[in-house]
């Protein structure tokens, strides 16, 4: 084969390579909601097994006391490999989006002495939206697609879902939204500066059904605490459940909190219009589980400690 012919093939063997690379990382949006579907069907089963009063034998690890968390985090931390464009989406994305923190002992801790400054992290002054547990990022990229003026900070522990957020903001070329692989209330208490959240969501976490097990639930007198440091007075905390027990422990918790007061009438709030339906919420649906909303707003005055 002559010279000539030989470059081309390697070279035209070469811009395959190049385009199937590519291809993975800007996956169409059917491969995307595929695997959704398969990870929603997997959530599905836990709350089913949670209905059911069952639950997967706990797991036998070595006692580490400096990992030991005696205070409710912001998931459950399950393993799982990414998916190449995933990976790839990590390892060419991650430097644009996430937010990398200097760790404790524990894998998704916040070290003591970490602060982040917004205003630095964004490059302006807006109003800053802080959602715990993003998942896949379907409510804030949308939000902050639909939002330019407000800077978004997603938290999640679950890398193969901070890794789909990245790929969706890249699809919506935004540049309000921020990463961070941490435990949440860590995140809020240690990191941010006080008051310097404008809305904190909170939408869907772990119910921990099962009783002995709602001691392990995010939402807390500790929570409503950190929630009141974090966010600016006049500040509002939005959650949503599809559990009604849940949503009970919401409302007695934050009717008794003492930096915040209801932000709506009647027994539950309004549907939150700035909260895109999901999969997972309308499978909650077609169930018959009524989704529940509520909204607190951050007094004024010093938070009660």
């Amino acid at each position: 084969m002559p010279e000539n012919d030989k470059t081309a093939e390697r070279q035209e063997k070469s811009d395959s390579h190049e385009n199937h690379e590519n291809s993975e990382l800007h996956e169409n949006h059917e491969t995307i909601e595929r695997r959704e579907n398969a990870e929603l069907r997997e959530k599905s089963e836990r709350h089913q097994a949670a209905e059911n009063g069952e639950a997967p034998a706990p797991r036998k690890k070595q006692f580490d006391s400096r990992t030991f968390r005696d205070k409710p985090v912001s998931f459950v931390r399950r393993g799982g490999r990414m998916t190449p464009s995933q990976e790839r989406a990590w390892q060419d994305l991650s430097s644009r989006y996430v937010l990398e923190l200097p760790r404790g002992h524990a894998a998704t801790s916040v070290a003591a002495d970490v602060r982040v400054d917004p205003v630095t992290l964004f490059g302006r002054e807006a109003p800053l939206i802080v959602e715990v547990g993003s998942g896949q990022g379907h409510a804030i990229v949308h939000a902050a697609t639909e939002r330019p003026d407000c800077d978004f900070l997603a938290i999640e522990v679950f890398r193969a879902g901070l890794a789909r957020t990245m790929i969706r903001a890249e699809w919506a070329a935004i540049d309000n939204l921020k990463l961070v692989e941490a435990n949440a209330p860590e995140v809020l208490e240690q990191a941010l500066p006080e008051g310097s959240v404008d809305e904190l969501w909170v939408f869907f976490a772990d119910p921990w059904a099962k009783t002995k097990h709602t001691k392990r639930r995010l939402i807390s007198q500790d929570f409503a605490r950190i929630a009141a440091q974090a966010l600016r007075p006049g500040g509002v905390l939005r959650l949503a459940t599809d559990w009604q027990d849940y949503a009970d422990h919401m409302v007695t918790v934050m009717d008794a909190a003492p930096d915040f007061e209801r932000d709506f009438a009647g027994e539950w709030a309004p549907r939150f219009e700035g909260r895109v339906l999901t999969a997972f919420e309308q499978k909650g649906i077609k169930k018959g589980r009524d989704i529940r909303d509520l909204a607190y707003r951050r007094l004024s005055g010093p938070t009660s400690r």
